[in-house]
């Protein structure tokens, strides 16, 4: 669990603003608009913002409690997703010199303008593939393959097929921390949770201040992924899905996923919003698994994080 430093003080007030690491970078998504600061090759921080529906001209549906946890999660994915996507062409160095092979001039020559959604389309799809052959496939089939052997009781089924999506999630993150360009994006998380915190204090926005703070935060997407997966298992047992179909009971799961989010998002938020011992113990493994998703940013990590941050802080403050 995050320590607090007595010498940073209380917290000022908790921000709605939240972010998302990117390649070389940070996007930050505040009430009524969104940023994105990426360190250029060149060296220099490349700042973008755009209007976002939030405030007063939020939509009904993200004001619905458990509805709106659907709806957030599902843009706070596409909207990720984009940005990731921005973010990697920005790291693009042009090379005149170079040509491109028969194969890209095939793709480029039928798909033109079309070729970039595309390729992103596809790889929506691979990733959403791969998810639910790991967290929701491979840990039904292991314990259909285990009760050959042994008869499990059905809650204790639902129980192991929780721990194994946890324990699959867990290794995941620390398997990806190991490539260099992952601990890089690990970085800029931190510096996003980092700036955030030095925000919320009330602290001004500096490299030295924000260093300061801690890198783990309860609001975090890491922490909504964990509770996701636990929360799962209590409404299979809840359902009592059937362990005889493996094809059947997966598509239970997956009917019974956007239940999960709503749940999971309502706690996110009470854990972002109060400081308590309840919130405490919820928030302990999310931010437990927060020191794989997240490493100690360099300098020049936090300011991107900073530029990124002042570009969706209100005029008028945080209500």
């Amino acid at each position: 669990m995050a320590k607090k430093d007595p010498s940073l003080g209380e917290e000022k007030f908790k921000s709605k603003i939240g972010g998302q690491a990117v390649i070389e970078g940070v996007m930050m998504r505040g009430i009524d608009k969104a940023s994105m600061a990426n360190r250029l090759p060149s060296g220099e921080i490349d700042l973008e913002t755009w209007p976002i529906r939030g405030g007063k001209n939020t939509p009904w549906y993200r004001k619905v409690p458990f509805i709106r946890g659907i709806f957030s999660f599902g843009i706070s994915l596409a909207d990720g997703y984009k940005c990731l996507m921005r973010s990697a062409d920005k790291q693009m160095v042009d090379d005149e010199e170079e040509e491109p092979s028969r194969f890209e001039k095939w793709l480029t020559d039928k798909l033109g303008d079309k070729l970039m959604p595309v390729i992103s389309t596809i790889s929506i799809i691979i990733g959403l593939g791969l998810a639910i052959l790991l967290f929701i496939m491979l840990p039904t089939l292991i314990l259909k393959l285990v009760e050959q052997f042994v008869e499990l009781p059905s809650i204790v089924r639902n129980i192991l097929e929780g721990v194994m999506k946890i324990g699959i999630f867990i290794g995941y993150t620390a398997l990806t921390g190991l490539s260099k360009d992952m601990r890089r994006l690990y970085e800029y998380h931190g510096a996003e949770h980092k700036t955030i915190a030095c925000y919320e204090h009330g602290r001004e926005l500096t490299v030295e201040n924000v260093k300061e703070h801690c890198r783990f935060h309860p609001r975090c997407g890491t922490s909504f992924v964990f509770l996701v997966l636990f929360i799962s298992i209590f409404v299979t047992t809840i359902f009592r899905l059937s362990w005889e179909n493996v094809l059947l009971r997966v598509l239970c799961k997956l009917a019974l996923l956007p239940v999960v989010m709503g749940i999971s998002y309502e706690i996110i938020r009470l854990a972002g919003k109060y400081d308590n011992i309840v919130m405490r113990i919820v928030s302990a493994p999310g931010l437990w698994i927060q020191r794989i998703t997240t490493k100690e940013p360099e300098a020049d990590e936090i300011e991107c994080a900073i530029a990124a941050l002042k570009a969706v802080i209100p005029e008028e403050g945080e209500s």
